[in-house]
């Protein structure tokens, strides 16, 4: 028995029209193509209906066929490949079983594009497959056909903004040549500029990070609206760090003039690394706290979150004494801004700064079983 089956993959037949799916047999299959057509001319599943029962009447007609022909149309789902490629599997099942013969039964596939072709496995899976058919319309290449199709691309949001933005870019190029003139700029700067803006606009499209600046700001609305601390300790950790910044290349360059030398790359990390840590260690501690105060407000908060400001403050110690150790050792413990160590007091620094981490962990590990927070959830 030869089946000619119709696939829809995201379902357009069921969400545009009143017919259950699957749909079995000639005049099934033709009512439900002329309902799709009528509801959505311009969708492309109608033709695919409409090409199976071209297919089921040419094998019917031919005398070298001499096997039982029957249609079907079934769909999937609209969303997920997966779930769609599962319904499908679901509503060949059902076909199969309402097949009334013992014949061996193999599939005539008809599709509309690619993306239903991705279903073959499904299929294969249940009936053998003879063939595959994708259905292509045929347009008219006049004038009237180009405009139509212009229309309908510029008409997607998506592709507009694709194909109008660089143009539009492009077309400002006289135009700011032009006012550039009156003010003396270099037409060099001009087209530097929008040759700029349209590298930008193309690593945004190419990379997807509209979605990640879109997403960047939503979530900076909602800071605002919702009052979070974060909003103000992110700030005052920003300035914290840029102050640091300064600090650490400020300290750099007066290495740099007491040694009158070159410098080692392990001396130049650390004279950044002391006159930045402080800074940075408050920036640390600073948008902890308000990462913290932000999940007790929430009441998501955990005895183990207080761990991230002492783990800051450990590190900063640990880094601290370091630097100032190979800065000691390499000469240069007079400068301001410079605290030297010896070994002796590495040693303490280190120690300090490790018992500093491991005692707020065990400390509010105990917190947390004697005081919990929330219940843990238990997993079945």
């Amino acid at each position: 028995m030869l089946l000619v089956l119709c696939i829809d993959l995201d379902d357009d037949l069921g969400r545009k029209t009143r017919f259950d799916t699957p749909v079995v047999g000639r005049d099934s299959v033709e009512a439900v193509a002329v309902a799709l057509a009528t509801a959505d001319p311009e969708d492309s599943d109608s033709n695919v209906l409409f090409q199976g029962i071209h297919e089921h009447d040419l094998l019917v007609a031919d005398p070298e066929v001499d096997e039982q022909v029957e249609v079907a149309a079934v769909t999937g789902t609209q969303g997920s490949d997966v779930k769609a490629n599962r319904a499908i599997g679901e509503e060949i099942d059902r076909v199969l079983a309402g097949l009334s013969t013992g014949e061996n039964v193999s599939a005539i596939v008809i599709t509309d594009g690619a993306q239903d072709e991705s279903v073959l496995p499904v299929i294969r899976s249940r009936v053998p497959i003879d063939s595959v058919r994708r259905v292509v319309v045929r347009q008219a290449q006049d004038l009237e056909s180009i405009y139509y199709t212009m229309k309908q691309v510029l008409a997607d949001p998506e592709t507009r903004g694709t194909i109008l933005v660089p143009l539009g870019i492009l077309l400002l190029i006289y135009p700011f040549l032009t006012i550039a003139s009156f003010f003396d700029v270099p037409g060099a700067a001009v087209l530097g500029l929008v040759s700029a803006l349209l590298g930008l606009y193309t690593l945004f499209r190419g990379l997807g990070l509209e979605t990640v600046v879109d997403d960047a700001v939503s979530r900076g609305r909602d800071i605002l609206y919702e009052g979070r601390v974060t909003l103000i300790t992110y700030v005052a950790a920003l300035a914290l760090m840029t102050v640091g910044g300064f600090r650490s290349v400020a300290l750099l360059d007066a290495v740099r003039a007491s040694l009158e030398s070159a410098l080692a790359p392990s001396l130049i990390l650390a004279a950044l690394v002391h006159g930045a840590v402080q800074w940075f260690a408050a920036a640390g501690v600073t948008s902890s706290l308000g990462q913290v105060t932000d999940e007790y407000l929430a009441d998501r908060f955990k005895w183990r979150y207080l761990n991230a400001p002492f783990y800051v403050v450990a590190i900063a110690i640990v880094l601290y004494v370091v630097s100032g150790f190979f800065l000691n050792v390499n000469g240069v413990a007079g400068l301001p801004g410079v605290r030297p160590f010896s070994l002796s007091d590495l040693a303490i620094g280190l120690t300090v700064g490790t018992l500093l981490g491991v005692f707020s962990t065990l400390a509010f590990a105990i917190a947390e079983s004697r005081f919990p927070t929330s219940v843990e959830p238990t997993r079945g």
